[in-house]
């Protein structure tokens, strides 16, 4: 009992030793399962973010979303993911000390002083890709991409964050939860219920963070799965069989009425050709037909004129309150797809061409910026003289809605709930 006794004195003295290393400093934010602090670790002198979390309190207190975080990030390094430079226990709770970063894309997107040229697109796209890949390298879904899990730190560099949704796939039998990404970034085979998926998930997403970039607003901005799945087939068209020959057979498919596809020019005016070639095979309806993330790293959009910005001289914001115009962008979720219910087992859904309205919510914490202002035309570095986004409020008038998070979950039934309570795996 002693010698026991001992031991745990011992592993708290030595907690206590490496909690002692980091410098508290002001509070970045507050979420769900803890809080993220900036500090600053006395021993390299740099600046660290530190991601205190609640255990449980379970006899055994673990946070094992924490643990899978934790243990991916281990074998995840790569210049386009976020390190983990060190974790550990003190005072009940779980600490995990990550890289500082300085914003995030969407900080990137929503601010209304940036102009971003073809060149910045392509290189934070680019960037994502690549982090993206390294993960299906490894075998490692990401399952919550958005832009405010995508990281961009004083260099420049954009890195992939937040791991705690990230599981390994490869095994043929191996079942997960649909209930992963916001619903603005779920890729159809997910919202008709698909219990086992691969990349093709992650990459849809990406689709949709690339889609952002070029309109300065979310893309598909369904406010229920119904919605959701009714506003990428007024984009898209309403897949045929020979599409997709598995979607009839998904747990959740429901029958929605056939609309044809509008022009994707009609939908991104300013993109490039190559641009929108990239982003049809991104949006494949067919997850096994969908580009892959290496495949789409390789596509000439990323060899083409102009290059891609060099990540120290991308666009990023001005510090924190100093943004002429922080107010977010508005939208209008008020144009949706119609539902009707038949009789019984025939449930089919129509859906109407809408426009696309959009909206940034901040719910993600990070540092502020102390050294880059915004750049305006004119000064977009090697990305081309032509800029690609519009102040898009300037033009059209838009009402506040909130950005959806991973829980806005819609209670809608059509043959059979959509949202059913997320599985633990």
């Amino acid at each position: 009992m002693t010698g026991s006794f001992s031991a745990v004195e011992e592993d708290s003295s030595q907690s206590k030793l490496v909690a002692d290393r980091y410098l508290k400093r002001e509070l970045l934010g507050e979420g769900t399962y803890g809080v993220v602090f900036k500090a600053i670790d006395t021993k390299s002198g740099k600046t660290v973010a530190i991601k205190r979390i609640r255990l449980g309190k379970h006899k055994e207190g673990v946070n094992f979303t924490a643990l899978r975080e934790i243990k991916l990030l281990k074998e995840l390094k790569d210049p386009n993911i976020i390190e983990l430079i060190d974790a550990f226990p003190y005072k009940g709770n779980l600490h995990l000390v990550f890289e500082f970063m300085e914003s995030d894309l969407e900080a990137v997107i929503r601010d209304r002083n940036i102009v971003l040229s073809p060149g910045d697109i392509k290189s934070y796209l680019q960037m994502t890709l690549k982090g993206l890949a390294h993960c299906h390298k490894k075998w490692v879904l990401h399952r919550d991409m958005k832009p405010n899990n995508l990281l961009i730190a004083a260099d420049g560099q954009l890195k992939l964050a937040d791991f705690g949704l990230a599981r390994i796939f490869g095994s043929p039998d191996r079942r997960f939860t649909h209930q992963v990404f916001a619903r603005w970034y779920r890729a159809p085979e997910l919202l008709f219920g698909t219990k086992q998926y691969g990349p093709g998930v992650d990459v849809w997403a990406a689709g949709c963070i690339f889609a952002e970039l070029l309109l300065r607003r979310p893309f598909l901005q369904g406010s229920s799965d119904i919605d959701q799945l009714g506003k990428i087939f007024a984009a898209f068209g309403t897949p045929k069989p020979f599409q997709w020959p598995e979607m009839v057979y998904l747990p959740d498919y429901v029958e929605y009425q056939y609309v044809s596809p509008p022009s994707l020019r009609s939908l991104f005016p300013m993109a490039s050709d190559d641009a929108l070639d990239l982003i049809s095979k991104m949006f494949t309806y067919d997850p096994k037909a969908r580009i892959s993330t290496q495949q789409a790293l390789e596509h000439r959009y990323f060899t083409s004129i102009p290059a891609p910005t060099k990540p120290a001289l991308l666009p990023r914001p001005p510090p924190k309150g100093e943004s002429l115009n922080e107010k977010p962008l508005d939208l209008n979720l008020d144009c949706g797809p119609v539902v009707l219910s038949p009789p019984r087992k025939l449930r089919r859904v129509t859906v109407n061409h809408v426009g696309f309205e959009g909206d940034t919510q901040n719910n993600i914490v990070r540092g502020d910026v102390n050294d880059k202002a915004p750049r305006g035309v004119g000064e977009s570095g090697l990305s081309g003289l032509m800029p690609m986004s519009i102040d898009l409020e300037a033009v059209f008038g838009y009402t506040s809605a909130p950005r959806p998070k991973l829980n806005s979950v819609d209670r809608s039934h059509l043959k059979r709930k959509l949202d059913l309570e997320p599985e633990f795996k």
